[in-house]
């Protein structure tokens, strides 16, 4: 049996990454609703631009972050070494928000779970190579995340200037 044919709780499983399959969909609708949910560019995300935009910071948008990964910061200012992450609450497992899907259960507290050590590695990466890393929640308001941005896009122009200076 290949991969695609392997089967989790009895259901025909199509190869998402390197280790996990996923099941196929309880129905259209749910198939239709995951695979137009976005990657980029959400409600959350451009809020939160748009707050920092609005305050003059000036960013790049949807960047990896590690060499020879597909890792990305939602936004990132490279001068300042800071990346910021707006994590869905359902794909991250939010301690507030997140559900855990009854339908393929396993598959799902797997996929969410695996997103989250992936999530902390990423921050380690980043922090062990200079970085500020800054995790937002997509429920959280966007001005308060703007605010937590700019204090370390702002600090780590201070810390710039006192080092030339």
């Amino acid at each position: 049996m290949t991969k695609t044919e392997d089967r989790i709780e009895g259901r025909r499983a199509a190869p998402v990454g390197p280790t996990l399959l996923a099941p196929e969909p309880l129905s259209q609708n749910v198939s239709r609703r995951l695979s137009v949910t976005r990657g980029r560019d959400t409600a959350p995300e451009l809020a939160v631009r748009s707050a920092l935009h609005a305050r003059g910071l000036r960013y790049r948008v949807d960047v990896a972050v590690l060499a020879g990964s597909r890792r990305r910061a939602d936004v990132l200012f490279t001068r300042a070494r800071v990346a910021v992450f707006i994590d869905g609450c359902f794909w991250h497992g939010c301690p507030e928000h997140a559900t855990w899907p009854r339908h393929n259960a396993r598959f799902w507290r797997t996929k969410i779970e695996t997103n989250r050590a992936r999530d902390r590695d990423t921050d380690q990466r980043l922090e062990r190579g200079g970085w500020t890393v800054i995790r937002a929640w997509e429920h959280e308001k966007s001005e308060a995340v703007a605010d937590r941005v700019e204090l370390a896009v702002r600090d780590a122009g201070l810390a710039e200037e006192r080092r030339r200076g």
